[in-house]
């Protein structure tokens, strides 16, 4: 919370997975790179939303420039042995606390506000909690990139700097994503093109010394790091958010509407679960394993709310059964806000999430307990006639599996069957009902966010007087037998949650440094050495060699005393290019007709020499894949075979567990890139 100073924090992400192969639906011919063409918003433009995010951005520079006060003043209150400036320090130190106090509270309040997100229609429906983006600073990599095109791969930087500019427009766009579709891909597109941008630029010991800094979506706290897949890990937490407030602003009047919304928190979920599958040692609190598993089931909440929504849209019958599975099926999502609060009283999360999240899910939990309890007394006490037409047996069956305790009084058998027996216990039922109305507006009071909300204000008066209106018409004069309580109903959902992992492969992204060469060998754990050129000429033998692969193409056998090998090529080498022209992306029939088709002065060949291509593989580590075992088997095959390792695409640092690293599980679909295959047959010349 406010006391750290994420700025210092020694402890770094670092990315296991960086081996792994991601299948993303990139095209890889050479000269077919065209640019990202998403863009993000105005940040300028004077919408609500950019306004909040105005604000945001301004408290959380407010935040970070108090708390290098603060680490200052703390550092100079230990070094001093003067009287004086410690007691002059501490003073500063109680402003600043005090000052930081306040900037909390105020950005607590822009986070937690549910209004700027919701929707625009008129219906009447308990708002939805969304979740706001994690800020970010601009951060200018040009330098690093460029001396990592020199150094490594030994190419002029001048000549990328399109490229380095291209990812830098589409990292400045991904600030501002819109709330839509669009901004989903931005997104996506975004952190396709990390995990090219890992492959080519960041080895896997050594840093490029850039910092990405990143606050708390909640609190604002910065933090600040030097691995990429802390830039992986929020840009996933941002597709999550996102998510979140699409579900939100859907017009859930209409049964489109309500699957929209759906589908949108179900995505959420995934996004946030994967988080949490895939990540250790978070640097923030909103990606710490607690936080993320509380958002999760804060997503599954609100889809099975918006479950509830649908059926009761869609519910033209009111039979006697039907009314019950309402009833049910309301007591199912106040189940589920019950576990959410429950989620957000533990202790490393309870300091954490914003009080006015807190009271809204309590509010739902009651809210919605009381609906439960409304329709079963609807049921009892209006629907005589359907009770008699679906006959005895099927009704009572209903009823006895609709407490969770059997009511006091005579049995339900008689209940059904005397109209007076279902008169009284329904009117136990909406004593509930109006005992957890009055509760959900006695908490929504507390809350000085949620009575700011009218909509809200608007839902819960106007049930708590319909369940007002309906036990006073169920009232007599003559009724001097106390109410008896009501048991507990049975939750029931006819539609089961799903949470839906991210699907990477739905947004087709080209590597922007594919000029650099095939990842297979151009990549930052592979070490080769100068390029050699050489000349080669058609003896009467042939060329005397054997080639295999394409992208780039390796020699893959020299016949001894031959042409190749008195020119200078060896077993392995790789063919980038031929007379001057580039080669790395050429497949294996080109190159086969060029040294066919060339002449007798011969052709110039440059060719690199593969050293060392360094992998880090975690055996304990298991990829998961819908296909099933055959496909994971067959995907730790082609690992092998390429030298790549099948670890977890995120993960944090490990220091904190000795070096180790726990086990995780990759969800969602298994990727791999296309690199260049060799292939089964081999060509001799």
């Amino acid at each position: 919370m406010m006391g750290e100073e994420p700025a210092t924090r020694e402890t770094e992400m670092s990315d296991a997975g960086s081996d792994e192969e991601l299948e993303l639906p990139a095209r890889m011919e050479e000269g077919s790179h065209n640019g990202s063409i998403r863009k993000g918003c105005d940040p300028c433009s004077q919408t609500q939303r950019s306004k909040l995010q105005h604000r945001r951005a301004r408290i959380n520079q407010q935040i970070n420039k108090e708390m290098r006060m603060r680490a200052g003043a703390e550092n100079l209150f230990r070094a001093t042995t003067n009287t004086k400036v410690k007691e002059t320090v501490a003073l500063e130190l109680s402003f600043v606390n005090s000052n930081l106090q306040l900037l909390k509270e105020e950005l607590e309040e822009l986070n937690s506000n549910m209004e700027v997100y919701q929707t625009e229609s008129e219906a009447i429906n308990v708002p939805m909690i969304p979740l706001g983006l994690k800020e970010t600073k601009e951060v200018d990599l040009t330098v690093p990139l460029k001396d990592i095109i020199c150094e490594h791969y030994g190419e002029d930087s001048s000549l990328f700097e399109k490229e380095i500019k291209e990812f830098m427009e589409l990292r400045q766009a991904m600030r501002t994503p819109s709330r839509n579709e669009a901004g989903l891909e931005l997104l996506m597109e975004y952190y396709n093109q990390l995990y090219y941008l890992d492959q080519r630029f960041f080895p896997p010991h050594r840093t490029l010394g850039v910092h990405f800094h990143w606050y708390d979506s909640l609190t604002g706290v910065p933090s600040c790091q030097r691995a990429l897949a802390f830039e992986k890990g929020s840009v996933l937490f941002n597709v999550g958010a996102l998510y979140t407030q699409i579900g939100a602003r859907q017009d859930r009047s209409a049964t489109a509407g309500i699957d929209r919304a759906i589908d949108a928190f179900q995505r959420a979920a995934g996004a946030f679960n994967y988080l949490k599958e895939n990540f250790s040692n978070a640097p923030s609190l909103d990606m710490s394993g607690p936080s993320l598993c509380m958002l999760v089931r804060l997503m599954i909440a609100q889809v099975q709310e918006c479950v509830f929504e649908r059926v009761t849209l869609t519910t033209q019958d009111t039979h006697f059964i039907t009314q019950l599975q309402v009833a049910k099926e309301a007591a199912r999502v106040s189940d589920v806000y019950s576990l959410v609060l429950q989620t957000m009283s533990q202790t490393l999360v309870k300091d954490y999430v914003p009080f006015s999240w807190a009271s809204m899910v309590q509010v739902k939990a009651e809210h919605f307990r009381a609906l439960s309890h409304y329709n079963a007394a609807v049921a009892l006490c209006d629907h005589t006639q359907s009770i008699e037409e679906g006959g005895d047996e099927e009704s009572a069956k209903a009823l006895f599996q609709f407490h969770v305790s059997t009511p006091a009084g005579p049995p339900l058998s008689q209940v059904l069957r005397d109209p007076e027996d279902r008169r009284k216990l329904g009117k136990a039922h909406l004593r509930c009902a109006v005992i957890r109305h009055e509760e959900a507006m006695r908490v929504h009071g507390l809350c000085k966010i949620l009575r700011k909300m009218d909509i809200l204000q608007e839902v819960l008066s106007f049930v708590y007087k319909r369940s007002l209106d309906k036990y006073s018409e169920m009232d007599r004069e003559d009724d001097f037998e106390e109410t008896a309580e009501a048991p507990e109903i049975h939750s029931q959902t006819q539609h089961k949650p799903d949470i839906t992992a991210p699907n990477f492969s739905t947004v087709p992204v080209t590597d922007i440094f594919q000029r650099l060469g095939p990842l297979s060998v151009f990549c930052a754990r592979a070490r080769w050495g100068p390029v050699r050129v050489v000349s080669l000429q058609r003896g009467d033998g042939g060329l005397g060699l054997t080639l295999r692969g394409d992208s780039p193409v390796l020699v893959a056998g020299v016949v001894p005393g031959g042409c190749a090998q008195e020119a200078g090529l060896r077993e392995g080498d790789y063919i980038v290019a031929v007379d001057g022209e580039d080669f790395k992306w050429a497949k294996h029939g080109e190159v086969v007709h060029i040294l066919k088709s060339c002449s007798d002065r011969g052709v110039q060949l440059s060719i690199i020499t593969l050293h060392t291509h360094d992998t880090q593989v975690d055996r304990r580590q298991v990829m998961l894949s819908p296909s099933g075992d055959e496909a994971n088997a067959r995907q730790r095959t082609m690992g092998r075979a390429k030298g790549q390792s099948t670890a977890p695409l995120l993960n944090w640092n490990r220091k904190k567990n000795g070096g180790g690293g726990r086990a995780t599980k990759r969800l969602g679909s298994t990727f791999s890139l296309p690199f260049g295959n060799l292939r089964d047959s081999e060509s001799m010349y």
